[in-house]
């Protein structure tokens, strides 16, 4: 499936990650990061889980997430930006 996503979960956090797999109850997911406030309605990121193993995937239960959406695209290109290792801009150039 390989798609990001924005996911508010119970706890009420808001995270950011990529879907590697989805079954009827869970979805195994990639690259977790948290949405953190800053000043002046900055966001910034942190990795969700830590002290888990880098690059296995995470499987979090539907039961625990309140919604699945389409993140804003500016999030979305900060975000592909931290895991991609080739960064294409999204917007169109003007010439």
């Amino acid at each position: 499936m390989s798609e990001t996503v924005l996911m508010r979960l119970y706890s009420g956090e808001d995270v950011l990650t990529t879907i590697a797999e989805e079954t009827d109850d869970a979805y195994q997911c990639e690259n977790i990061v948290v949405a953190v406030p800053l000043e002046r309605g900055q966001l910034s990121f942190a990795p969700w889980a830590p002290i888990a193993k880098e690059g296995i995937p995470i499987r979090i239960a539907k039961d625990y997430i309140v919604y699945v959406t389409e993140p804003n695209p500016d999030l979305a290109e900060q975000y592909n930006g931290l895991f991609n290792k080739i960064i294409a801009p999204q917007k169109k150039l003007v010439l």
